[in-house]
């Protein structure tokens, strides 16, 4: 008999808990053109695969490459799936619906480089595009770090690039973007913090909702 968890583990994946919640709340119902932008072994897919998106992904990793696309044969679904840099995507301006970017931004060395790769990311998207962030932050352990962004020792013991609230507002003004949600954070145990940066290119809050 198969439990609950199998089940939706079968139909889901590892996907993350708030992607899943902007799939329930019909974000991405008229968004079918998606790019995950640091795929990994492509945890956040299996869903979109079988649904019939029309999925692309990128990842530096070569490994990461080959489980995404072993992932997509065995599923027996088509994707496009590439090796390359974030700071360079290979696709035309204004390809995708909607952006997934999921536990990748804290990697980057710099701020300078994290506003490259969000401005790759934010010029493959159509206007009304989602743009869909979860990235390490120093919202809620700001006691426990040096400063509220840069790269940074977290308490847990991993180097991580962390942003701050202002930082993200500030971006997301720079880019001519709307907030599509509050921006949202989990603390865990003191130990780190992640959280989740939804904007929407361009229009009004109303707008950007639909």
């Amino acid at each position: 008999m198969t439990t609950p968890s199998e089940e939706l583990q079968g139909l889901f994946g590892q996907l993350d808990i708030y992607l899943f919640d902007q799939l329930l709340r019909g974000r991405f119902d008229r968004r079918r053109r998606i790019l995950d932008a640091g795929c990994g072994s492509g945890r956040n897919l299996p869903y979109l695969l079988t649904r019939g998106f029309d999925v692309h992904a990128i990842d530096e990793d070569a490994g990461a490459v080959a489980a995404t696309r072993s992932l997509a044969q065995r599923l027996n679904v088509d994707a496009d799936v590439r090796q390359g840099t974030l700071a360079s995507l290979p696709w035309d301006d204004a390809s995708f619906d909607a952006v997934i970017c999921s536990a990748v931004l804290h990697f980057v060395a710099d701020a300078g480089q994290l506003r490259r790769i969000v401005d790759e990311m934010w010029r493959v998207l159509v206007p009304g595009g989602l743009f869909f962030a979860r990235l390490a932050s120093s919202i809620g352990i700001e006691a426990h770090l040096p400063r509220s962004t840069g790269r940074v020792r977290l308490p847990d013991g991993s180097d991580r690039f962390v942003v701050d609230r202002p930082l993200l507002v500030q971006t997301t003004k720079a880019l001519g973007g709307t907030l599509l949600d509050p921006i949202k954070t989990s603390v865990v145990d003191e130990q780190r913090s992640m959280t989740t940066w939804m904007m929407v290119k361009g229009g009004s809050w109303a707008e950007a909702a639909r």
